[in-house]
């Protein structure tokens, strides 16, 4: 058997490690954290439950090629059905006559509802459902890499390729378009905060219609129990597979002699492997993990040309429920929230409740605030008031949402921010980012995933391919195990 050696346990690497051992390979993952999932992840605090990694799965619906992946690596089994939530997003008393404005997911339903609540904006409304009923056909193709040999060799179906045709025909004029130009099409000031919420304002408006296209055509569910047993369910597939997960294992270089991979080193020792996958941030790994800098082609244009998205996410435990709040509330802001060094005009929240994520008669808010804050929160550590800082932002976030649901002022019992700084710490991604992102005028691109100059070396994450996110880690860690599968000459086994 061939030994592979994966480094980080997040949703890639996993995905990977997991083919791999399907195929025949004796497969170690190393992972610097107590935990699987990488980037998506959640954890507890005192009872109270914070997703941190995923609010929708793109291939959650059964009609999808990439539900079948899902599946394949074992991310979705019996214990995580799919919740298909009506609506996406709502802001409270903002529609007609004091009602709710909301982002249903039955797009006829949504366009009734838009057109209702701005008469004015009637033209713009069904021109903007028009384009998302084109892209509800539109998802990742799942096919293998030329010359594997495979036990179901998979492509795309012509029909499945001519059914995206006609948002095919709009991508040019919409990639080149600003998420935000798109929006302000729309003249209803909440309207346009409700379409604001879907993507961060840095994305084309491409990314906008991909996402409400899957959105409204039944897809973009959330598996029970969120990211962290997703993950889990990926690491119990591997270990049933006879694979190895190695955790609080930090890997410090990967070792190459000549021009191919000989292993790892953890902890000043050789661990020797046929071949390494890198699972965690290509940007920081190319950099950090060689004894020189990797300076193939592909890695210049990865550095000058990938933009990256940040966040600071706050989680609240609150010792009651709220009685009427919708699963993701919006609340546009009348002044501008700031926290390190950026402004925020909105806050985008989800809210759980149910023994899963909090004590009884208790619940769960989170809100992801969405910016470079990186070099930001690195000073604050430098000069040793990172901590306090913390501090200081959860309680000015408190005190301003207060305005909006006064029912959580004397209950918040649990408070976290997650800065760029802890998904460092904890993922080792460049910046502490989170995903790439799609801006206009740019074209996206694909990495390779396999070394043009170090034999026995793969890319399984999310940056081989923009803009990244989970339905990206679970193409990407198929397709770097194909590509060890045909460049060992291993049939490729999915499973089935």
């Amino acid at each position: 058997m061939k030994k592979l050696i994966v480094i980080g346990a997040g949703i890639t690497g996993l995905g990977m490690a997991v083919y791999a051992a399907r195929s025949g390979y004796d497969v170690t993952v190393l992972e610097q954290h107590i935990i699987p999932g990488g980037l998506s992840t959640s954890w507890r605090r005192k009872g109270y439950f914070f997703e941190g990694g995923m609010h929708w799965m793109t291939g959650s619906s059964p009609l999808l090629p990439l539900n079948k992946v899902w599946h394949e690596i074992g991310a979705l089994k019996d214990n995580n059905p799919i919740y298909n939530r009506p609506v996406l997003y709502t802001i409270l008393g903002a529609g007609k006559d004091g009602g709710n404005l909301e982002l249903y997911r039955d797009l006829k339903k949504l366009e009734e509802h838009l057109i209702e609540n701005s008469p004015s904006d009637k033209r713009a409304i069904r021109r903007f459902c028009r384009d998302v009923r084109k892209f509800q056909k539109v998802h990742l193709p799942i096919g293998d890499v030329r010359g594997l040999k495979s036990t179901h060799p998979r492509r795309p179906k012509l029909t499945e390729l001519m059914a995206m045709a006609p948002a095919g025909l709009m991508y040019s004029s919409l990639r080149k378009t600003s998420y935000q130009d798109y929006v302000n099409r729309i003249k209803h000031p909440y309207i346009r905060h409700l379409f604001s919420s879907v993507n961060s304002s840095e994305f084309n408006a491409l990314s906008f219609l991909y996402t409400l296209g899957q959105f409204t055509s039944g897809d973009c569910g959330f598996p029970e129990g969120g990211s962290l047993r997703m993950a889990q369910n990926m690491a119990d597939t591997l270990l049933s597979l006879g694979g190895k997960i190695q955790y609080r294992t930090k890997v410090q270089k990967i070792q190459v002699e000549g021009s191919r991979v000989r292993g790892v080193i953890v902890d000043g020792n050789l661990i020797e492997a046929d071949s390494v996958a890198i699972g965690f941030d290509t940007m920081t790994a190319v950099d950090t993990m060689f004894d020189s800098p990797i300076e193939e082609p592909w890695v210049s244009r990865l550095k000058k040309d990938v933009s990256i998205e940040q966040n600071m996410f706050v989680g609240l435990g609150l010792k009651t429920q709220i009685e009427g709040l919708p699963e993701a509330p919006v609340f546009p802001l009348e002044n501008e929230f700031e926290a390190a060094g950026l402004a925020f005009n909105r806050f985008r929240l989800n809210y759980y409740t149910g023994d899963e994520y909090a004590p009884p008669g208790c619940s769960v808010m989170t809100c992801i605030l969405i910016g470079d804050s990186y070099d930001y929160w690195k000073a604050k550590k430098a000069d040793g008031t990172y901590k306090e800082e913390k501090e200081k932002v959860i309680e000015r976030f408190i005190t301003e949402l207060e305005k909006h649901i006064p029912e959580i002022k004397g209950n918040v019992e649990v408070t976290d921010l997650a800065t760029p700084l802890t998904y460092e710490r904890y993922t080792s991604s460049y910046r502490g980012s989170w995903m790439s992102v799609w801006k206009p005028g740019k074209f996206s691109f694909t990495f390779p995933s396999k070394s043009s100059t170090i034999e026995g070396l793969y890319f399984a994450n999310e940056r081989v391919r923009m803009p990244g996110g989970l339905p990206i880690c679970a193409w990407a860690g198929r397709n770097a195990a194909q590509c060890l599968c045909r460049d060992d000459n291993v049939v490729f086994n999915c499973g089935d």
